[in-house]
């Protein structure tokens, strides 16, 4: 990969760039599900918001802990094989999902995409590692960075037409469209690289996050970051029903989480050359006050509506109060998410015990696992509580809530304080960032203490 004079090139092997096609495919298919998901569930299938919140949250959190045990079977049995597995997986799981709105069809759909899904991202950045040279690692996983957030922002992209124009399930069958896609490159494109027979046991695997879960620093660090993402996660657990609860069917929940990827894919690279020389622990300390700052703009709607009544005007245009403070914090959390991201592996590598540092980064994304599982059942109970199913109102309540959304009356007393959600996950930031500062403080201790 490197040219006569041993310049870096941007050529790889031809499975790399499989890879990242199929990538590109199963991205499109799976954002444009999770930002509809919890719709769909309260809407399409009849759970409650409060169910609704823990079958999302059971499905999204046990997506990021699949993969401790997914990766060891793909290392045993072949690439290839795992990815022809996980696509029939997905395809089947997205299939019956947008086909067939039972509850219990729905938990079945979303264990199979959940298995399926659990193979996907060890395949695929372990296609990239291995298709690339130590000097092309960096450009290899740049590419694989771009391509992710590229099918992100086209699933998100094409799930709000779907839902207005043909109905949310139809969203379910697009994903399982993109699945077989994907399917269908693997099965003709795909080349196996040869891990069969390599990597861990499942009980190799158990023994090491056992041993991972006894490290008090380690462990520390994973839950407080999770206290990032518990708010991150609201793009798709909240912010959804939240908009078009509070705004109306125009609303775009879809779109306005897509101004998260393109903050992020705009200032990643700048923000981290800025903070290049700064401790890890202080750019992801930076990024622990931007995060609850973002929910708190968001709960500042209902001050925006008291000055600039239900529109507030941009000249050629005018947005919803609430849209312009969900833009708002939404940049914001992009921008948290480009100080955390880039630092975050480098300080959580430093945690762990010398010689160890590879098997405890395989364990660095239980802090989105608890994340997910916490935010999305948190997430249920405050909609209920501050910004419930319209469809549940009396009908004297439902005729003036449909008033309320074109400005003709007050929103019902059920609606009036559901801003309240967003000081919820603002408090669980502030509280992360106390922590991190607490974290920070007893680890240095500690340190200066082994140079004695």
């Amino acid at each position: 990969m490197t040219g006569s004079t041993g310049k870096l090139t941007w050529r790889f092997p031809r499975t790399f760039w499989v890879a990242n096609s199929i990538e590109l495919f199963e991205r499109a298919a799976y954002y444009g599900m999770f930002i509809a998901l919890s719709l769909y569930l309260s809407r399409e299938v009849g759970f409650t918001d409060v169910e609704a919140g823990w079958v999302a949250a059971f499905f999204a959190g046990f997506l990021y802990f699949a993969p401790t045990f997914t990766g060891a079977i793909a290392d045993k049995i072949g690439f290839r094989k795992a990815l022809i597995l996980a696509f029939a997986l997905l395809t089947s799981g997205y299939t019956v999902l947008g086909a067939v709105q039972t509850k219990p069809l729905t938990i079945l759909a979303l264990f199979l995409i959940l298995v399926g899904g659990g193979f996907i991202k060890p395949i695929i950045s372990g296609t990239v590692a291995k298709s690339s040279d130590e000097a092309h690692r960096a450009r290899a996983y740049s590419i694989f960075y771009q391509i992710v957030n590229i099918g992100a922002f086209l699933g998100k992209m094409l799930a709000r037409p779907l839902r207005l124009e043909l109905g949310l399930k139809y969203i379910m069958i697009y994903s399982a469209a993109m699945s077989f896609i994907a399917f269908i490159l693997v099965v003709l494109l795909y080349q196996n690289i040869d891990t069969a027979g390599m990597g861990k046991s499942l009980s190799e695997t158990i023994q090491g996050l056992l041993k991972v879960l006894k490290n008090v620093r380690f462990i520390g660090l994973i839950l407080i970051t999770a206290g990032f993402w518990i708010i991150q996660g609201q793009l798709y657990a909240t912010m959804p029903k939240y908009a078009l609860r509070m705004i109306g069917e125009g609303a775009a929940p879809e779109w306005l989480a897509n101004i998260n990827p393109l903050i992020v894919v705009l200032l990643v690279i700048p923000i981290t050359h800025l903070v290049r020389r700064m401790a890890p622990v202080g750019s992801i300390a930076i990024a622990l006050i931007i995060i609850p700052l973002s929910a708190l703009a968001i709960s500042l709607s209902p001050m925006l509506e008291k000055i600039s009544g239900h529109a507030v005007s941009f000249g050629a245009f005018s947005l919803h109060p609430i849209t312009v403070m969900l833009i708002i914090g939404i940049g914001l959390q992009g921008l948290a998410e480009c100080f955390i991201s880039p630092r975050y592996y480098e300080y959580a590598s430093k945690q762990a015990p010398a010689g160890e540092t590879g098997q405890y980064m395989g364990y660095m994304y239980l802090n989105t696992f608890i994340a997910w599982l916490v935010g999305f059942s948190i997430s249920g109970y405050l909609l209920e509580a501050f910004c419930p199913d319209p469809a549940k109102l009396a009908p004297e309540l439902y005729r003036q809530y449909q008033l309320a959304l074109t400005g003709e009356a007050p929103m019902p007393a059920a609606y009036s304080q559901a801003h309240y959600i967003w000081f919820v996950f603002a408090g669980i930031g502030f509280f992360a960032f106390l922590c991190l500062m607490l974290y920070r403080f007893l680890t240095e201790r500690m340190d200066k203490r082994k140079l004695i």
